[in-house]
């Protein structure tokens, strides 16, 4: 892509952000758009964000799942930016017309300690920085229509993101095998997904190592107090007004995310 389609693409994401109208997926008009270009879209939007004001409070890391990968055709994950405004406050209904088309997925995040500069980092390094590993559910969105999404389309679109809600039982790295964390994902009592955190590349850590070691191969860093969403334990659910999830963490404990029947500016 040129900077005018680069410019293009995330001029129509950014739309899409504010009318929550989805866009058709960029590959059906750039189909030879690279995962360089997807990037690049991707970051013309976190520029503009930041002009507005927006803070940076860590990443995600999507596409952790083997057979996510292998119906993208790709064999390694991708990342996209956690802003402040994304982290939820799960005590309160949140209201759906804030998004498009959302799913939900339980994840385990990590919250670092101190800096983390890549590349060539190593996992001692990394648990060296993180603070304490913490339940979570990541609210994902899509402003491709339909989540007809390849490779190219997530990437530009911050890799589907959408919110983030945290527990409140922050454990140390150290103290359990988080590649055994099991997890269920119930929507208004009945259970809908199961997972462990070992179907994140093996194990969660390795998730945040992809993207410390990316990051710095890209002259970033990640920043002490970083959030970093390490990927989904399980296939994500779509939502539906007034469901209520409970996600349950062997370890680190259950979190419960309500979503209201009403639009954001009435009463809950």
């Amino acid at each position: 892509m040129n900077d005018d389609e680069i410019s293009r693409f995330a001029n129509q994401l950014l739309e899409a952000y504010d009318t929550r109208a989805p866009i058709p997926p960029i590959t059906d008009e750039a189909p030879n758009a690279s995962v360089n270009d997807a990037y690049a879209v991707q970051l013309s939007q976190v520029e503009r964000w930041l002009e507005q004001g927006r803070r940076i409070s860590g990443f995600k890391v999507g596409l952790t799942s083997r057979a996510m990968q292998r119906q993208l055709g790709v064999d390694s994950p991708d990342f996209g930016h956690l802003f402040d405004d994304m982290v939820l406050d799960g005590a309160a209904p949140i209201p759906l017309d804030w998004f498009i088309a959302p799913r939900i997925e339980p994840e385990i995040s990590f919250v670092l300690g101190s800096d983390l500069v890549g590349p060539g980092l190593v996992m001692t390094d990394l648990l060296r920085a993180i603070d304490y590993a913490i339940a979570s559910v990541e609210i994902i969105d899509s402003r491709i229509a339909d989540w007809r999404i390849g490779l190219v389309d997530t990437i530009a679109d911050n890799a589907s993101s959408g919110a983030l809600v945290l527990g409140s039982r922050a454990i140390a790295v150290n103290d359990i095998d988080l590649a055994l964390v099991g997890n269920t994902l119930s929507r208004n009592g009945d259970i809908v997904t199961t997972g462990a955190g070992a179907a994140v590349l093996g194990h969660p850590l390795n998730g945040a190592l992809f993207l410390a070691n990316t990051l710095g191969s890209l002259g970033r860093a990640l920043p002490a107090g970083s959030i970093v969403m390490a990927g989904a334990l399980s296939a994500s659910v779509p939502i539906a007004p007034g469901d209520t999830f409970v996600a349950r963490f062997s370890s680190l404990g259950d979190l419960t995310v309500r979503f209201s029947s009403l639009q954001s500016g009435d009463a809950s």
